[in-house]
């Protein structure tokens, strides 16, 4: 186990990596142009809103019922939005009957007595009704994911976001050919005004591309699943594969199954590309990338994604779900050998793998999820947990979504995660952010703020139009400023400030332990564990040089640590806390700092936790998350804390929720800074 962030070992390059690179196209300038599918001009400021979009019921391997699952994310949690999941393959419950008659569902699905989302395909619609080549699982007839999102899951889910007035419509977590698993969704079809959509799209995905392939009726609706153009038609077709006549090759593992995940972004990006996206999930728990075998997700991939489907692959989990469970979402085998302040260490390490794709000017952004399926030991109506926290309760993402005055909207939902203009919290550490980069020119030393790059004090005019629009939760928009995911384009030798603005929201928040913080009590600070605060904030970054050709392969593919997954030039930039940030009444914090005389393009991106440096057991002496793991090693000593964390010597070992309502990290997205006549970036201008 390591017990620091920062590897020192290099590890071996990806050996097989020929037969991938062959199969994608170089970007012929410095990334995609993305301008013209999120020009910001003449549109609204937007709001940042809240969501999930990887979870699970017992249609896969969840606890919960559909509608369950929905109203406790919604109506408990507040979510703005909401995308039901489920991996790919299929299941063997009807997860649209719901637990008791307590539990609110439309009129056409009714509580049925004796029934209830365990009880199987068989016993609630019949086996007749069941589509598909014939398998079986646990003792039952099995139903195919793309019958169950398609003639099930989603007419349920539009009769409840139209009786919530909220964007609740379906995703999947496909189980990805060569990888482990991919977060993804289609509009096309959901959610139409007036009801009577469809989730045809959705399930068409499933049925073509999915890992989990045994199924080789063609949905019984002829589907075609040929991409135009690609010479793997023939061997991906469901018939085919099925009848393995491709001459023995299995597009479902290594480097050909990672053909295939590409065969399916191509699939999205000629007929959908504006209206989906697919995000990569939990990318280091399975480990790397294996050429001959399905583990995670090495850097090379994430490149040949975006450059496959920029519209669609634009941003990876970066912090996973699973965060109460015994290893804080990941295992000891997990690429990172674990969490690090529940981030993946392909986020949490500085110049790591996630600055390595921004070093490249790519649009590349992190979001987080809950990736609930149940409480563990605990049932679902109890507060504590041993696996899981509900959508909302613990992980959100915030997405800045422009709706032109209209309600929200799934495409509104899907194009502020494409834009980058998203940050993601655990246990509402914070619950507002203005983040901005504006340039300095025609500014008056008088009206700025002419002061250290971590001072206090002053003001300046766009820290508080960033300010008036961060307290009503809304976006930033000025000419000569850039936010989250944006690029500010400036001529070379000028000056420009980073304004970065959070509320740590006062009170409690949703944790339900009181007693103070096992973590702090190390170093003498007694903090009730339900009442978290912002202790510091971080402001990062880098230098953008440029992408990287997949010829080159020495700098293009590689596993953590490599030339390939680093990026040098990326350092804290900033570090604030209250002595360094200026606070206002609700529990505002402002942060400003100045770049002058701006040579080389570059980007700017923000982390804030609840826990100071030097910590024991969980940061390093600059402030950097350390392996979760090390956590067994803090005593919960308080007699409130609970018996279901393993018992040792003066109390119990920190472990399960506890350790995640313990360990609170914020995540913002960059912003770009582009020099002209330096390299250019693919950040929406």
């Amino acid at each position: 186990m390591k017990n620091h962030l920062i590897h020192l070992q290099k590890k071996p390059l990806a050996c097989a990596v020929g037969l991938v690179l062959a199969a994608i196209a170089v970007p012929a300038m410095a990334g995609p142009d993305m301008n013209n599918m999120n020009d910001n001009q003449g549109k609204d400021a937007g709001r940042y809103v809240s969501g999930d979009f990887h979870n699970h019921t017992t249609c896969s391997d969840g606890q919960l019922s559909v509608q369950k699952l929905v109203n406790t994310a919604v109506d408990v949690y507040g979510l703005d939005w909401f995308i039901l999941a489920g991996h790919g393959g299929g299941g063997n419950r009807n997860c649209t009957l719901v637990e008791d008659e307590t539990v609110w569902t439309p009129v056409e699905n009714p509580y049925v007595p004796g029934m209830g989302p365990g009880t199987s395909w068989e016993d609630s619609i019949g086996v007749e009704n069941i589509k598909g080549t014939v398998a079986m699982s646990g003792g039952s007839r099995l139903m195919y994911r793309w019958q169950s999102i398609q003639e099930i899951q989603y007419p349920v889910l539009e009769r409840m976001a139209e009786a919530k007035q909220k964007p609740i419509f379906i995703g999947l977590e496909s189980v990805a050919p060569g990888h482990e698993h991919g977060n993804m969704a289609i509009l096309d079809g959901q959610l139409p005004e007036g009801g009577g959509g469809n989730a045809d799209a959705v399930a068409k995905f499933e049925y073509c591309f999915d890992r989990a392939r045994s199924d080789n009726s063609r949905g019984e609706q002829a589907w075609d699943c040929s991409v135009p153009g690609s010479a793997l038609n023939a061997d991906l077709h469901p018939e085919a594969y099925a009848l393995r006549n491709f001459d023995g090759k299995n597009y479902n593992s290594g480097d050909l199954g990672h053909l295939k995940m590409l065969e399916g972004l191509k699939w999205m990006e000629t007929y959908f590309p504006q209206t989906s996206f697919y995000i990569p999930a939990h990318v280091e728990r399975a480990g790397p990338f294996r050429s001959n075998g399905n583990g995670g997700w090495n850097v090379e991939n994430f490149r040949n994604m975006n450059n496959t489907a920029p519209t669609i692959a634009f941003g990876m989990e970066g912090g996973p779900g699973h965060q109460a469970n015994r290893t804080r979402s990941y295992r000891p085998t997990s690429v990172g050998e674990g969490t690090y302040g529940g981030a993946g260490i392909y986020t949490a390490q500085i110049g790591g793998v996630w600055d390595a794709l921004l070093g490249e000017g790519r649009n590349w952004f992190i979001y987080n999820n809950s990736d609930y399926h149940n409480r563990g030991m605990f049932g679902p109506e109890d507060h504590r947990s041993t696996n899981d926290q509900y959508p909302g309760e613990f992980n959100e993402t915030f997405v800045l979504a422009r709706t032109g005055g209209e309600a929200l909207s799934p495409q509104a939902i899907v194009d502020g995660l494409r834009s980058g203009n998203a940050y993601y919290v655990n246990g509402q550490l914070i619950d507002r952010m203005g983040f901005a980069v504006c340039t300095v020119e025609g500014q008056k030393m008088g009206q700025e703020r002419a002061r250290g790059a971590a001072g206090n004090g002053g003001r300046w005019p766009h820290e508080n139009q960033l300010a008036q629009a961060a307290m009503r939760g809304e976006g930033f928009q000025n000419p000569n400023c850039a936010q989250m995911g944006e690029k500010l384009v400036v001529k070379p030798g000028q000056d420009v400030v980073a304004m970065l603005i959070v509320r740590d929201p006062e009170g409690a928040n949703r944790s339900p332990y009181s007693f103070p913080n096992p973590s702090l009590m190390q170093i003498g600070i007694e903090k009730p564990l339900n009442e978290p605060e912002l202790h510091r904030v971080d402001l990062i970054g880098g230098l953008v040089t440029g992408y990287i050709d997949p010829s080159d392969t020495e700098r293009y593919a590689g596993e953590l640590n490599s030339p390939a997954a680093t990026n040098t030039s990326t350092s804290v930039l900033a570090s604030y806390n209250n002595e360094s940030w200026t606070s206002y009444d609700g529990g505002w914090k402002r942060m400003f700092f100045r770049l002058n005389n701006v040579q080389d393009s570059q980007y700017l991106r923000a982390r804030g936790t609840n826990i100071p440096a030097g910590v024991p057991n969980e940061t390093d002496s600059l402030g950097n998350p350390l392996n979760d793991n090390l956590a067994d090693n803090i005593v919960c000593a308080d007699a409130a804390c609970p018996d279901h964390l393993p018992a040792v010597d003066g109390g119990r070992r920190l472990d399960y929720d506890v350790e995640a309502w313990t360990d609170l990290w914020f995540y913002s997205n960059p912003i770009f800074i582009e020099v002209k006549g330096s390299v250019e970036v693919a950040g929406i201008k």
